[in-house]
């Protein structure tokens, strides 16, 4: 589920910054806001800070719905059906100091809810439950320097739901160039997850099976006792960006992610050639390089092009592009639309086959699609209104976007999301 619910996060997220990046805070210059304390007396001193208070707050929710028959519970066969309403938070908070640096302090909270028809195949008869929650917090703070546009920051994220649980860090920084035209920004994350050990009802040794009642059943009076095993995820993202003229900017990117522990999912089951079957069984390593490269074009004073490209290489044997195309118009001061389009492809990890044709000789196997081969396209629109007397002529709702987006994928799944953010001032 973890995956699907990255995707519907990062999509809502798109509401927020238009592109996709591990971005930093907006580098838009300060707007006063409401304050959570009195303002500050004025002095003869050339500058006098300010206290921390309350910037900006953020809200996006977002509906995500797929249906496919690939579910790698049940081996690469059966429905894939999933419903996952997400919903989230973030206060920023401003102050300035005695050395004249701009510091922001950022409080994240999300909160998921999500149905998934074939986790209930984790008991071979369709009892488990087949919904869930899933709630992340997070925290960051970022200093900048007004006069040189530096920042600095690190930040904090749990994330927790039932078979899964996740605690991350980072530490980020960017550093822009004497004329201001060009940025160089790096940040480094580490993730370290547990991994709750649910298998398949038939599958479980009968050592470690306990009986129990009620919502944490398998739907047949039991359910296993493996406890969890550790995963850790470590990347570091760099970028640097370029003002070539008033109308175009560039942009190269370049990730470096390394994964170890148990990264596969013992719920997912694997069927063989000769009528066995067994768990999903994955290397311990994972190494990935993501590249990417981004433009955004300005036509005119009304249209901005924006594209994206990214090629992506792993460990296990899979190979990736990604081509999007976003158009923004403002029709008006005041409003925008932004159709958008993604085509992506990608080679099959060397551990995949689908159901029944694995080799049980074979050392690693799994028949999860998202390791299959495959090509996609996701495509819709956004609406994006921000009125200088406030949406709806509500003081404070500083702007309100929609975005729809519908997805194919050539292994039969399709998608929709609709997402709607509101930024307050």
């Amino acid at each position: 589920m973890r995956k699907i619910f990255l995707s519907v996060i990062g999509f809502s997220f798109l509401c927020r910054v238009g592109v996709y990046a591990q971005t930093k805070p907006d580098s838009a210059a300060y707007k006063p806001a409401y304050s959570q304390s009195p303002a500050p007396k004025k002095d003869s001193t050339q500058f006098n800070p300010r206290k921390l208070r309350l910037d900006e707050v953020n809200f996006v929710t977002s509906y995500y719905s797929q249906n496919g028959n690939h579910s790698a519970v049940t081996g690469g066969i059966g429905t894939e059906k999933v419903t996952d309403f997400a919903n989230g938070i973030t206060l920023n908070f401003v102050n300035t100091d005695n050395n004249n640096h701009k510091n922001t302090l950022t409080a994240g909270l999300g909160f998921d809810l999500h149905t998934s028809a074939s986790q209930a195949y984790v008991s071979k008869t369709g009892a488990s439950r087949p919904s869930g929650t899933r709630v992340y917090p997070s925290l960051d703070w970022t200093v900048e320097n007004t006069k040189t546009g530096n920042t600095f920051g690190v930040g904090a994220y749990y994330s927790n739901e039932y078979n899964y649980k996740s605690i991350g860090a980072d530490v980020h920084y960017s550093v822009k160039t004497d004329n201001k035209a060009g940025e160089f920004s790096a940040k480094l994350q580490g993730y370290f997850d547990n991994v709750t050990l649910i298998y398949p009802s038939e599958l479980a040794p009968i050592s470690t099976v306990i009986p129990v009642t009620g919502r944490h059943g398998d739907g047949e009076g039991h359910r296993d006792n493996f406890g969890t095993s550790p995963r850790k995820t470590y990347s570091a993202a760099f970028e640097y960006s370029q003002i070539i003229n008033s109308r175009l900017q560039i942009a190269f990117l370049a990730d470096v992610v390394g994964q170890n522990g148990f990264l596969s999912l013992p719920f997912h089951r694997v069927y063989f050639s000769n009528g066995n079957e067994a768990i999903e069984k994955l290397p311990s390593t994972r190494f990935k390089l993501p590249l990417g490269f981004r433009a955004n074009y300005f036509v005119g004073d009304n249209i901005i092009l924006r594209s994206y490209y990214r090629y992506y290489a792993d460990s296990w044997g899979t190979r990736s592009n990604t081509a999007n195309l976003e158009v923004a118009y403002k029709i008006s001061p005041f409003f925008s639309i932004s159709p958008f389009y993604r085509y992506y492809t990608q080679t099959a990890a060397r551990y995949f086959a689908p159901y029944e044709m694995q080799s049980q000789a074979s050392p690693y196997y799994t028949s999860n699609y998202e390791y299959a081969a495959f090509k996609s396209q996701f495509y819709g629109v956004g609406f994006r209104v921000a009125p200088p007397g406030g949406v709806f002529g509500v003081k404070g709702l500083h702007d309100l976007e929609v975005r729809y987006g519908h997805y194919t994928q050539t292994t039969d799944l399709v998608s929709d999301v609709v997402s709607l953010s509101l930024g307050f001032k």
